[in-house]
């Protein structure tokens, strides 16, 4: 099924599809970004692109725009064609349906209700699959669909912000602003492609934090919603009047049994403005993190982005459920009795330390940005 040859006009269809894709970036959430481009006689003749769950597929968009003339076309999908029935019919149905004569895939779907059953069902009807063309551009448009598909958790990126000399705030706790606007900027943009931001009662408390994003040319998109915000407060410190409880969008409050138990009045209250309370096992004297990104994943989460303190980050990264590091580092310096970046209280020897693998740098206005994935052998 894999295309060894690949025509440069393929190419290019495929990378229009992939281009396509991206329009969803921010709105998709709980669905795959997918583009569809449908090209007859060296023609395109539909292109299609999915923008909001529960609404038509990439696929179903380029179908409609090129009616009868998507008999006898190629069509390039950076996704595997659905072959089940979920909020809308199967992609597969339709092609087959509308006539085209080849489908070529970027991507297989990780989806185990899809799984490669889109392709069994395109050449059971007769028609020609290739599958391989921009693999990896087409996979980077989804790490975190496909993560959620294959170990039942969400993407995880921690986002950091410190210092040249590796401090995040002062010792009182300010830490606004140590990045520059355009740095910020770039923030909105990762809280907008994440299904739900996560941070700690103290962040909340300290900074009165909103979480949302507030950049117009993110928020005006058709199909934008606000991400989830969730709170991890086990002993339920979180204040009635907090402002990212008073936000557009849903807020869900992470806590233990034993807090829930004791405080049945502030629940109440909470749940009467609409905040999702959600009881969580402890580890060791602590909210289970793994268990709280599982119900997340059950959700639909995707991606999702840690924006807190140096305990919480540190207690995502020392248990493994980090797959990226978005650091921000700002030229300035906060001297020895500011903050530090991360908590690592486990961290005894120089060779138990985190290894990371720098992926991307570059300048963000005056600061700089790091893109870090951690080594899985570190």
């Amino acid at each position: 099924m894999t295309l060894l040859a690949t025509p440069s006009s393929a190419t290019e269809h495929m990378a229009r599809a992939i281009q396509l894709a991206k329009q969803g970036w921010y709105t998709t959430r709980t669905n795959p970004r997918v583009g569809c481009v449908l090209v007859r006689e060296g023609l395109r003749v539909g292109e299609g692109a999915h923008l909001k769950p529960g609404e038509p597929h990439a696929e179903i968009h380029a179908l409609n725009q090129a009616g009868e003339l998507a008999s006898g076309a190629d069509a390039y999908v950076t996704l595997e064609p659905c072959s089940h029935y979920g909020r809308t019919p199967p992609c597969a149905d339709a092609l087959i349906k509308a006539g085209v004569k080849r489908v070529f895939i970027a991507q297989l779907d990780a989806n185990p209700q899809v799984a490669g059953q889109g392709v069994k069902k395109l050449q059971a009807a007769g028609i020609e699959v290739f599958q391989g063309i921009l693999e990896d551009q087409a996979k980077a448009l989804n790490l975190g669909f496909t993560q959620r598909m294959m170990t039942g958790l969400p993407y995880v990126t921690v986002k950091l912000a410190m210092s040249i000399d590796g401090r995040t705030a002062m010792a009182s706790g300010e830490s606004q602003w140590i990045t520059g606007p355009e740095a910020r900027t770039d923030v909105q943009k990762l809280r907008a492609a994440s299904c739900a931001i996560i941070t700690g009662v103290d962040t909340v408390l300290m900074d009165n934090s909103r979480l949302t994003v507030r950049n117009p040319d993110l928020t005006g998109l058709y199909g934008f919603q606000q991400p989830l915000r969730v709170i991890t407060d086990s002993r339920l410190r979180i204040e009635l009047t907090a402002a990212i409880l008073q936000q557009e969008g849903q807020t869900l409050i992470a806590t233990s049994q034993v807090a829930v138990s004791a405080n049945p009045a502030k629940v109440q209250a909470l749940q009467a403005l609409g905040v999702e309370v959600l009881e969580l096992p402890l580890k060791e004297e602590h909210l289970d993190l793994t268990q709280l990104l599982k119900k997340l994943a059950e959700k639909g989460c995707n991606q999702v982005m840690v924006e807190a303190g140096a305990t919480l980050a540190g207690a995502f990264i020392q248990a493994g459920l980090v797959q990226l590091l978005q650091l921000y580092i700002a030229p300035l310096l906060l001297g020895d009795a500011a903050k530090g970046l991360v908590t690592l209280p486990n961290l005894t020897q120089l060779a138990a330390a985190p290894h990371l693998q720098v992926n991307d740098v570059r300048a963000v206005g005056k600061d700089w940005r790091f893109l870090l994935e951690p080594l899985a052998n570190s």
